[in-house]
């Protein structure tokens, strides 16, 4: 098994790449698993860690987790009151809108009513289109199938936010089961040997528990690289690194209240 890779560590927090496909901690839901990245990431760097926010099973990407439960509570806080810059990159069916704010109220998708009773919360998404394709296969209806790789930058923090914004506005994510198409999900893992959701948190800005501010940056790998590089997209990537600097990085995000862990 290879080691996480760690992408900053310091007395307070660590910050590590989550792989596709692997629970952040043990959940109900999921009683047969027996590996856990918070597990993992413990034994990999002998010492107990804190998670601060979530990342959903199949999606990729940056996640934080504080080495003390008084670190572990500030960057939670950093994370619930919206503090927290976050930029992720998707691969979607269609050619997506070149820039859009995606303002669509989300109900949760789990709770004691049915999905239709709940009350729908404020969900606010921003996207950009960073390139697109075109393959000449039938994949649906129409002799070629084209495909975006697009920018998105959640403000509020509602579970599957930006898979189900991007598939309410009609360029569903690959790779994505639940709010996805499956003849595309499936062509992309038998034929471009992708099997996964293209989803992934490449970007982090926020306030570091002792002063100052982190800025955080890392490609996509695997796969999910790969078929960036076969799509000549790769240029669109980010470049890896962390930097903990004493002043607010300049952003054009602004924070919002949200009662969801963010996506």
């Amino acid at each position: 098994m290879l080691p996480l890779d760690i992408l900053f560590q310091d007395d307070v927090l660590v910050v590590v790449q989550k792989p596709s496909g692997l629970l952040v901690h043990r959940s109900p839901i999921d009683k047969h698993e027996t590996e856990f990245l918070l597990q993992r990431l413990r034994d990999q760097i002998g010492m107990h860690v804190f998670p601060v926010h979530r990342l959903d099973r199949p999606t990729s990407g940056l996640m934080v987790f504080g080495l003390s439960p008084e670190a572990a509570r500030k960057l939670s806080a950093a994370f619930e009151e919206q503090q927290v810059s976050k930029r992720y990159l998707a691969v979607v069916r269609g050619v997506a809108p070149e820039q859009e704010r995606l303002d669509y109220g989300l109900r949760k998708e789990e709770g004691r009513l049915p999905k239709a009773q709940m009350p729908e919360q404020e969900a606010i998404t921003d996207i950009r289109r960073l390139a697109q394709v075109e393959l000449p296969v039938a994949i649906d209806r129409y002799p070629q199938s084209r495909f975006s790789l697009v920018e998105a930058r959640p403000l509020t923090g509602r579970r599957h936010q930006i898979r189900r914004h991007l598939s309410r506005r009609g360029y569903p994510i690959i790779g994505d089961a639940r709010h996805g198409k499956g003849n595309y999900n499936r062509y992309f893992a038998s034929t471009l040997e992708c099997p996964r959701l293209l989803l992934a948190a490449v970007g982090l800005e926020l306030p570091h528990p002792e002063g100052g501010w982190l800025r955080l940056s890392c490609p996509p790998d695997g796969a999910y690289a790969a078929l960036l590089a076969r799509f000549g997209w790769l240029g669109h990537l980010p470049e890896r690194h962390a930097i903990h600097q004493a002043e607010r990085p300049e952003s054009d995000l602004a924070g919002r209240p949200t009662d969801d862990l963010p996506e």
